[in-house]
């Protein structure tokens, strides 16, 4: 079978570059190809706070990964859902929508990636936005991406809102507004109560006749004729077969499976491939390097109140109506995130830009929501924006079906750990508010009066991600880069990255935006090759490629 493009993964960066592509070249044939199941009608995808149920357990929608032990982290495994399935991880994540703090992009201009400056990336976060406040400088009504204020909020959100008020920071209407910092109510992906994953807000709901969908289809490897990539070989019903692509293949596979697909394909650091028989075609040492991820720590809370999501006869008993006003409205508790605010807030306050954020969730999330309790509470998490730690994404076989060696080193730079503690004594005086502190209550794992030093061992037994990774296929114009300011694999022709993976830093906040702006920008960028016969320049307008 041919192709004139084949993208591997149906991700954020997939889903976004695929439908661009598709309707601006109508005479240019194209495969999305995904390893998981279309999600279109899956009931714990589309509900909201089945987040709870989709996150914390490896499923079809869910590779479930595990790190290597941590040695900052007591020695533990950490957990890391990443999305299986058309979406991504936007078909299981939170659906917070948020971009990151404008001098991030600014830092990757500087950092020689150029045309991605904040000034650049902006058109693109509106293009995609259809936020349903109404377009304003900063903000886009047309776009695909459904965004939206949540249709319920849980009363112990307003009154962690009110507590950070208490405690004296600033409150924040629009996070991706003109001023990143402050408390408040996030932005959600959603339409009409339910999950707007990328998949439904690009794909699914139109038919495009040059647009083919192949799901539960896994891709070994990219297939190469000399130094251009020319196909990809898959697997799907027991059978393997090869797809071959006429103009690009495209990875937007992720922040771990795409350095995997590129080794597994050849392209790596060249002693590494060797030791698992992988042909070299390119040797390239940064491949699976520069991993970034956001870490993350969690008070946990048991109140009396019933009024957040937890177990209880009483707790259960409500949510059949609950259920029956989400099934008929999208309305309700299960409209909820669960995640319903936080915020942006500085450890000191001559920072540029907040060093920290907050992510107040209605339920006791422990371990990931792995771990179930009986009863009710809330969780207040806190992370470190810019972590210095880096990690590495290495194979456990040549073969894509094998999960790759997932190695963080969070808190390998003692630099994070110092923040975090400095988050967590922020989090304790929110914790402390009387607007919370009012409703008493037990903390899990923590306790008031905790020293430094013994929160930095609590610390230790209990941080994890907060699902972010980036930069193992980092873009830059260095020669080291992975990929070129155009998202093309050096090294080769004919190949290109298209997700979270090409982020040179992790940017201040959630990914799953960013990563849309990526796919947006690179169908700029392929469609203007496609009809140039040659690359575009890295600074193009946007309206210059529309």
């Amino acid at each position: 079978m041919q192709y004139d493009y084949i993208i591997v993964g149906a991700g954020s960066g997939g889903c976004a570059l695929a439908a661009r592509l598709a309707d601006a070249c109508p005479d240019a044939t194209i495969a999305l190809i995904e390893a998981g199941p279309h999600t279109e009608r899956n009931l714990f995808v589309n509900m909201p706070v089945g987040v709870a149920a989709v996150v914390p357990n490896k499923l079809k929608t869910n590779y479930g990964y595990e790190t290597t032990p941590q040695p900052a982290l007591a020695g533990r495994r950490g957990y890391q859902p990443r999305g299986r399935g058309f979406g991504g991880s936007s078909a299981i994540n939170a659906m917070i929508y948020t971009r990151g703090h404008p001098l991030d992009y600014d830092e990757w201009a500087q950092l020689g990636c150029e045309g991605w400056a904040w000034s650049d990336v902006l058109p693109y976060f509106r293009r995609a936005e259809g936020n349903q406040r109404g377009a304003d400088a900063f903000h886009g009504a047309d776009g695909p991406l459904t965004v939206s204020d949540l249709r319920y909020r849980n009363p112990f959100s307003e009154r962690f809102v009110r507590a950070a008020l208490e405690a004296g920071y600033r409150a924040n209407a629009d996070f991706n507004g003109e001023n990143q910092e402050g408390v408040g109510f996030y932005q959600v992906t959603q339409r009409e109560g339910r999950r707007c994953s990328v998949a439904r807000a690009y794909i699914y709901g139109r038919e495009r006749a040059n647009l083919h969908t192949l799901a539960d289809t896994t891709v070994l490897r990219v297939s190469f004729d000399g130094k251009r990539a020319s196909g990809v070989e898959i697997v799907r019903g027991g059978r393997t077969e090869m797809l071959e692509a006429r103009a690009e293949v495209v990875l937007a596979a992720g922040a771990f499976n795409s350095p995997q697909l590129l080794m597994c394909s050849g392209i790596g650091p060249a002693a590494h491939l060797q030791g698992f028989g992988v042909p070299v075609i390119h040797d390239a040492p940064q491949v699976g390097q520069n991993l970034i991820d956001h870490v993350d720590f969690t008070f946990n809370k048991r109140v009396a109140s019933i009024g957040p999501i937890g177990f209880s006869v009483r707790g259960i008993a409500r949510m059949l109506p609950q259920f029956v006003s989400f099934m008929r409205h999208g309305t309700g508790m299960l409209s909820s995130n669960v995640a319903e605010a936080g915020g942006f807030l500085k450890s000191r306050p001559t920072l540029e830009r907040p060093d920290l954020q907050l992510h107040f969730c209605t339920a006791l999330v422990d371990d990931h929501s792995r771990h179930l309790h009986w009863g009710h509470g809330y969780s207040l998490h806190v992370c470190v924006l810019r972590p210095h730690s880096r990690g590495t994404v290495t194979l456990a076989s040549a073969d894509m079906r094998d999960a790759p060696v997932i190695d963080p080193r969070f808190l390998s730079d003692p630099r994070d750990l110092d923040l975090l503690l400095d988050g967590a004594r922020i989090a304790r005086r929110i914790l402390d508010a009387p607007s919370l502190a009012v409703h008493g209550g037990k903390e899990l794992y923590t306790y008031p009066g905790q020293s430094r030093e013994e929160l930095r061992e609590t610390i230790a037994r209990r941080a994890d991600t907060i699902y972010h990774p980036v930069a193992t296929c980092r873009m830059g114009s260095d020669p080291a880069a992975v990929v070129d300011p155009l998202l093309r694999v050096r090294g080769v022709t004919g190949l290109r990255v298209v997700d979270a993976s090409v982020m040179p830093t992790l940017i201040g906040g959630n990914t799953n935006a960013p990563t849309v702006m990526i796919g947006e920008r690179a169908a700029d960028f392929i469609v203007a090759a496609r009809r140039n016969g040659a690359a575009a320049p890295a600074g193009i307008d946007a309206g210059a490629m529309a």
